[in-house]
C-alpha cells in the first residue's frame, strides 16, 4: 500500500497539518488559539508562531498550500536531505511568522494569520536561491499569490509570503 519512499519529512508534515486543521476546526474557537494574533503577546498564546503553520482558513486554503507543499518539499527533502527541509521549513516558518507578527502588532493588530503559506514562501526563496533557472518565475509565482487574492478582496497575508520569500533566499544565502 505504502512505500518507505512515501514516507518523507515533507509528507508527513502534510498528514500532521491536516490532522492539525481537523483539530482546529473541531474545538472551540480552535482559529483564534492556533492562527497567530494578538492573544500571543496579550493572552500569553506562546504557541502561535508554530500552531498558525498548521491552522487553515479552510479546505481550499489548506488543498491549495498542501499542494504547494508537496511539490517544493520533496524535492527540498532530496537534495538537502531530512534536516534540511526540516531546518528550512520549521526554523524560516517560525521566523516567517515572528516578522509577520511584527507587521500585525504595529501596522495590523486585528488579524488573526493562518496557513503554511509563510513557511512555503520560504521553501520558495530557498529553492529559487539555488535554482536560478526557475528564479524569476518562483518570484513571479509569489508576487502573483500575494497581490492578485488583494485585487479581488479576499483577505490574504501577503505579508508573510513576502517575509518568507526573503526569509528562504537569505537561509540560501547562509546554506551557500
Amino acid at each position: 500500500m505504502f512505500k518507505s519512499k512515501d514516507f518523507t519529512l515533507t509528507n508527513i508534515t502534510i498528514v500532521l497539518t491536516v490532522i492539525m486543521y481537523l483539530l482546529q476546526t473541531n474545538i472551540n474557537y480552535g482559529s483564534l488559539y492556533m492562527g497567530l494574533n494578538m492573544y500571543f503577546v496579550e493572552g500569553g498564546f506562546f504557541w502561535q508562531p508554530l500552531s498558525s503553520m498548521f491552522a487553515h482558513g479552510g479546505l481550499g486554503h489548506l488543498g491549495m498550500n498542501m499542494f504547494v507543499l508537496y511539490q517544493f518539499g520533496n524535492p527540498i527533502e532530496k537534495i538537502f536531505g531530512k534536516k534540511g527541509f526540516l531546518i528550512v521549513y520549521l526554523f524560516g516558518g517560525l521566523l516567517t511568522s515572528i516578522l509577520s507578527f511584527a507587521y500585525i502588532y504595529f501596522l495590523d493588530n486585528q488579524v488573526n494569520l493562518v496557513g503554511a503559506s509563510g513557511a512555503i514562501c520560504v521553501l520558495l526563496g530557498f529553492y529559487a536561491y539555488f535554482d536560478r533557472y526557475q528564479r524569476k518565475g518562483i518570484i513571479t509565482w509569489v508576487l502573483i499569490i500575494s497581490v492578485a487574492p488583494l485585487l479581488i478582496g479576499l483577505p490574504i497575508a501577503w505579508y508573510a509570503h513576502f517575509i518568507g520569500l526573503g526569509v528562504g533566499l537569505l537561509l540560501g544565502i547562509l546554506k551557500k
